[in-house]
């Protein structure tokens, strides 16, 4: 686990690095989003209509860094999202978490084939909690199915990627080693996450990956960006949790200079974690700082 990680830092650092260095001979092509999405309601004590007193705040960021020579082409990836929501007489939720960082170095064979190496990482930065399940020691309590680095997911792959436009991209990772962290130990206990044993923390799957990325604008001041990502666990090959979909989708729609509407979909479907597909969405108002390089 140390050495994956030590690994995915020091990938991670290498790029940042070459991002900062603003030679002709590593010109690096930047795309940087953040924003802020706040919604609020209130309502008089005498309202006839309904409703309840309510808010919402979310804030995300969103990096692409792109660095192309001849035979080599360099991409990082980085999306960042955390929001919250609270109805009057309830307690704050989450609607949004999310920590996904993507590296990928490609070998050009051909004008529209590379041949690829990848590292990515995956997790969120607060607890999760499922109102539905509820402790024994507690019945009125939520329960704790989700922390920072439980789950985490750190997934190395190579193989080949496709690439007919320059903003459609298609990996085929043939050789893929997915790792699921958990170090959360009530959450190893419980045994989620496809662990085999309770107090488990880490997880290794040798999985056939395949990715399809997309990002443009499809019109002035509207960006599209979609990713799906389907593993197959080799060794899991005739069991329910063979395959894992993932599906992320963001669409902004800068208004004003500093003023967009942002919608935001997520799709999961991992036996795993659910035999049932997951799903969340987030539409939001707010504040967008946008910078291009």
């Amino acid at each position: 686990m140390k050495n994956s990680l030590l690994l995915l830092l020091i990938i991670f650092n290498l790029n940042v690095f070459a991002q900062t260095d603003s030679t002709a001979k590593n010109p690096w092509k930047h795309n940087f989003q953040t924003g802020i999405n706040l919604n609020q309601a209130t309502f008089s004590d005498n309202w006839k209509g309904g409703g309840v007193n309510s808010y919402a705040a979310g804030w995300f960021l969103n990096h692409s860094g792109t660095h192309e020579t001849p035979k080599w082409s360099f991409r990082s990836d980085l999306q960042l999202a955390l929001g919250f929501f609270e109805n009057q007489g309830e307690k704050a939720r989450k609607n949004a978490d999310r920590i996904f960082y993507d590296f990928k170095v490609g070998y050009r064979i051909g004008s529209k084939w590379n041949a690829f190496g990848s590292v990515n990482f995956l997790t969120q930065f607060l607890e999760g909690y499922d109102a539905k399940l509820k402790t024994v020691s507690d019945p009125t309590a939520d329960s704790l199915v989700s922390n920072l680095f439980a789950p985490a997911y750190l997934t190395s792959s190579f193989g080949m990627e496709y690439k007919p436009v320059s903003y459609l991209q298609m990996r085929f990772g043939v050789g893929t080693l997915r790792q699921t962290f958990v170090l959360d130990k009530n959450i190893s206990n419980a045994q989620l996450y496809g662990l085999e044993k309770p107090g488990d923390k880490l997880r290794n799957q040798a999985v056939l990956q395949y990715i399809i990325n997309f990002d443009k604008e499809l019109v002035k001041n509207v960006n599209l960006k979609w990713r799906y990502m389907v593993n197959f666990d080799y060794m899991n090959a005739s069991k329910p949790n063979a395959f894992v979909h993932i599906f992320n989708a963001n669409l902004t729609l800068k208004t004003t200079r500093y003023i967009s509407t942002n919608f935001s979909l997520n799709l999961i479907k991992d036996y795993d974690q659910d035999k049932n597909i997951q799903f969340s969405q987030v539409l939001a108002l707010g504040v967008l700082y946008q910078y291009n390089k």
